[in-house]
């Protein structure tokens, strides 16, 4: 598993992690066996960096990721605040985020989380000098070894990676979002923040594995926030209308490498890009994990294979999302 310093964390970590929503309830029920079976199974193929987030199942995720830790050091273990209070600016407090923690810390079993992100709170908290002291209160009070922010925007990245001691942003980065290698990625490897990309399989629809017919169950986002009903629409599906994703990847799979899957080749075009730390697919068994795992050995993509990418983003895609986030 190749590896990458996590920005201004300082931290060695893997170049694909794993994501821990899926560990939660959003995408329908996982018993605990299976959660540490998928958990168990990325950190055997060479997985060291685990993100979840206070929300994911009301602490659930975050509770089988402490958990599963306890015994097994030299995990990177980043998680999310702030989503579990209505989203105004005046929540953002020093002494929400001490509450907050406290919760997170006892669900880790950590005394000093390795990273805190703010969970894509509204927009003028990136530009708040308040919110900024008391995260680093939070860091001075050894409560939190750094911080970090998850955006919706690529405004919302480029706010955060001025300030100094922001130590990574967590961006949507997928074949069907292309906009922040415009400008995000480019500021952030020149700031020295660490590039988290997340939602990198668009929510599953460039496994390839979907069609027309696919269904979702009523628990699981990729039925209930198809436009925005629970949250920020450009988290399901990227965006993306669901039949114009089903287009893209009939036109994205002839690029895949022989003796790769589909799923592999969108995450490896991630891994390809400069300035990503670290990329973020979640799995929801074993068998995905060590999948999702092994994109990293592929080689590096061709330049035409880039090159069809963003032509299939330019045609397809480009008009429906790009201004948007």
């Amino acid at each position: 598993m190749d590896t990458a310093i996590l920005g201004r964390t300082g931290r060695t970590v893997s170049k694909v992690g794993l994501g821990a929503w899926q560990l939660g309830a959003d995408w329908g029920e996982v018993a605990a066996d299976d959660a540490e079976a998928v958990l168990q199974a990325a950190v055997d193929a060479g997985v060291t960096f685990i993100d979840t987030a206070d929300v994911y199942g009301d602490g659930r995720s975050e509770q089988f990721v402490g958990e599963f830790r306890k015994d097994r050091p030299g995990l990177t273990i980043a998680t999310k605040m702030g989503r579990r209070v209505p989203q105004e600016v005046s929540a953002y407090t020093l002494d929400n985020f001490r509450r907050w923690n406290d919760r997170s810390r006892q669900n880790l079993q950590m005394d000093t989380l390795d990273l805190v992100q703010l969970h894509c709170p509204p927009t003028p908290v990136y530009s708040s000098d308040a919110v900024y002291d008391a995260l680093d209160t939070m860091v001075a009070e050894k409560r939190i070894a750094a911080y970090g922010v998850s955006v919706e925007t690529c405004d919302e990245a480029l706010t955060a990676i001025a300030r100094p001691n922001v130590a990574s942003v967590q961006i949507i980065l997928n074949a069907l979002r292309l906009k922040p290698l415009e400008r995000v990625l480019p500021a952030a490897q020149a700031a020295g923040v660490g590039i988290i990309a997340r939602v990198p399989l668009a929510s599953g629809l460039l496994s390839g594995r979907y069609d027309e017919h696919t269904t979702f169950a009523a628990d699981d986002h990729r039925n209930y926030n198809r436009h925005g009903e629970a949250f920020d629409v450009g988290e399901t599906f990227s965006g993306v209308p669901f039949d114009v994703g089903l287009e893209a990847v009939r036109r994205l799979r002839p690029l895949v490498p022989p003796g790769a899957t589909m799923a592999q080749f969108a995450l490896r075009w991630i891994i390809d890009q400069p300035g990503v730390s670290v990329v973020i697919p979640g799995a929801r068994s074993p068998q995905q994990a060590e999948a999702n795992a092994s994109a990293a050995g592929l080689a590096p993509l061709s330049e035409e294979a880039m090159r069809q990418v963003t032509e299939v983003y330019d045609e397809l895609i480009r008009p429906l999302v790009h201004d948007r986030w």
